[in-house]
């Protein structure tokens, strides 16, 4: 092999691309992206300004080391889940699993855009959520209005006041839940499946780093 052959080779032999392939769900498949650009041409957000990149751009960055550029994107955090790009990609690669992957890795390591407004419900929803087993509409809205400060909150709230009063008076909206929410029947067992879950991904992840 030439020098030219064997520094190109090295150039995409990084020790970013064996992390990703480590630590992200379905990292392993990043290597076998071919650049063909289906993925980004089936997209339905037409990537519109929280963009960086699309996911072609995003695994080829992988390749090339660009660790920091990546993680600091926005691109994984704005996937709609459609799956398009799965159903079309040649190589059939998870794609949506690898920007969602991406995304979670970006968090847990704190590298994740400040204030990315997915980020944010994401965080919100799961929060809510994993307390009885089930969303508390309100209490999810309240965080959702107030994010960017009590009079910000107000302002909102008095926006949506009319979708509101509709909720109210079709008893889809209980304002007593801020108080005591509704939940599952079981809880101990929801919150003894999810440590459960989150046990068995750490060992998936120290076979994987081993």
């Amino acid at each position: 092999m030439s020098n030219l052959s064997s520094q190109a080779a090295a150039q995409y032999n990084n020790n970013f691309l064996k992390e990703v392939e480590a630590m992200v769900e379905e990292g392993n498949w990043v290597k076998m992206c071919m650049q063909c650009g289906v993925c980004s041409g089936s997209c339905p957000t037409n990537f519109q300004a929280g963009w960086d990149h699309p996911p072609q751009e995003i695994f080829m960055m992988i390749r090339a080391g660009k660790r920091e550029e990546v993680l600091n994107s926005q691109s994984m955090w704005m996937c709609t889940s459609c799956y398009n790009c799965i159903v079309r990609c040649p190589r059939k690669l998870p794609i949506t699993h690898i920007m969602h992957g991406l995304a979670n890795y970006a968090h847990r390591l704190g590298l994740a855009p400040k204030n990315q407004p997915t980020r944010h419900f994401a965080k919100l929803f799961w929060n809510n959520c994993i307390q009885t087993g089930r969303v508390n509409e309100l209490k999810l809205s309240l965080g959702l209005y107030f994010k960017d400060g009590f009079k910000q909150g107000i302002i909102n709230g008095l926006a949506m006041k009319d979708v509101a009063l509709g909720l109210l008076k079709a008893k889809r909206l209980n304002p007593f839940e801020l108080f005591k929410a509704h939940g599952c029947k079981d809880q101990k067992g929801i919150h003894a499946m999810l440590k459960k879950a989150h046990e068995i991904e750490e060992r998936r992840k120290a076979i994987k780093t081993a």
